[in-house]
């Protein structure tokens, strides 16, 4: 009997080490996996973050200052060149009608020529724009001012509604809209604005 019991005891015993040794080799293979899944998406997390601080553009690489000083209103700050009509237009600070007396409006609510956005002007269609209705897709508008030469040219003509504000709203690149009143021939005044949107070419910085 006594032989019996030992086999006994030493199966029971080697059963118990062999439960041991599997539920180690079980747990360590379990917590070296998460180990590995931390560490391997930890270093890939750090990576990522090397990547967009290294390609990131700071902010004077994205904001290029053109003008040193804003403009007061009223005061001229360049002149609006328009090839197909061989006409060359001041342009003023404000859309008052002390400046469109005078020539060609900047909306002051909007950047000036060349910066990034959406730069407005206005005019009168019965002294400055006259002939605007004769400038269409394809063709170039040029705006000369202290900060140098900046060539737009027109991808868009549009009709809209006098009360249509969409001709102000931002841009996401360097564009100039140009507006008057319409129809040309309209007595009185117009119910619709002729739209020109144009994006930039090419400049020349002074």
């Amino acid at each position: 009997m006594k032989p019996f019991k030992h086999r006994k005891k030493r199966i029971i015993l080697l059963s118990f080490t062999f439960a041991v040794i599997g539920f180690g080799l079980w747990f360590s293979g379990s917590n070296l996996y998460k180990f590995s899944k931390g560490f391997f998406a930890n270093k890939t997390d750090a990576a990522t973050m090397q990547v967009v601080e290294v390609t990131k553009p700071s902010k004077e690489e994205t904001d290029e200052e053109l003008y040193s000083s804003r403009p007061k209103m009223g005061e001229e700050i360049g002149e609006l060149y328009i090839p197909k009509l061989n006409a060359t237009l001041p342009i003023y600070h404000g859309t008052n009608e002390d400046e469109l007396e005078k020539g060609v409006g900047h909306f002051a609510g909007s950047v000036l020529p060349g910066e990034n956005d959406n730069s407005v002007l206005s005019g009168h269609r019965d002294t400055v724009f006259r002939k605007l209705g004769e400038v269409g897709e394809g063709d170039v508008l040029i705006v000369r001012t202290s900060a140098g030469e900046f060539t737009y040219k027109v991808n868009k003509v549009r009709i809209v509604d006098e009360n249509d504000r969409t001709v102000i709203v931002p841009k996401p690149s360097e564009t100039l809209t140009v507006s008057t009143c319409y129809p040309f021939e309209f007595i009185g005044s117009a119910p619709e604005r002729y739209v020109l949107v144009a994006y930039l070419a090419s400049k020349t910085v002074s």
